[in-house]
């Protein structure tokens, strides 16, 4: 990764933060180099990530790291009070959509929160522009299947999620949802 793909990543964690209380116990989705836990020291040690990429096992010792794909390689690992996707959901392709939404209802308990941060479509003409100049590495442009945000909300608006936050940041080129399980 790139100084500019690292602080791309740390600005999503930032967005992230005031979502996450003391002592949750977070499923990081796509933790990549496990930079949430690195970042916020306030979560529960018995805390998860899980990532397809064999980079995602350098998070600080007590959390627990998965080498695979959610949900399907996730462990019995109980529920959590918090799930995040940052940057992730966009990776799915449109089949995969219930089963992202299934496995994070499977995970998360009642009254958790999930936290979604997704691109606007734009940034990926920017970030093709940015890979070109070596400036980023490791977005994995061919994996966004043409996402647009607004398929966030019918991903996870089900009976069981209700969506309680939505922001624009980076100039309005990335958006965070934050839905809570019923």
């Amino acid at each position: 990764m790139t100084w500019l793909d690292k602080y791309l990543q740390k600005k999503r964690v930032q967005q992230a933060r005031p979502f996450l209380r003391p002592g949750d116990r977070l499923l990081d989705v796509g933790c990549a180099d496990g930079i949430i836990f690195e970042n916020i020291s306030h979560l529960s040690f018995d805390s998860y990530g899980i990532d397809p990429q064999k980079n995602c096992c350098k998070a600080p010792a007590g959390f627990n790291l998965v080498v695979g794909q959610f949900p399907t390689n996730m462990p019995d690992a109980g529920r959590f009070d918090v799930i995040t996707l940052l940057a992730v959901v966009e990776h799915f392709p449109r089949s995969s959509h219930s089963e992202l939404a299934d496995g994070c209802s499977r995970f998360l308990k009642p009254g958790g929160k999930i936290v979604v941060t997704v691109p606007s479509p734009v940034v990926d003409y920017i970030l093709t522009f940015f890979k070109i100049l070596g400036l980023v590495k490791g977005m994995s442009l061919d994996e966004h299947y043409g996402f647009s945000p607004a398929l966030t909300k019918k991903i996870f608006c089900r009976p069981i999620f209700e969506l309680i936050h939505h922001h624009k940041f980076q100039f309005g080129l990335n958006n965070i949802f934050v839905f809570l399980k019923r």
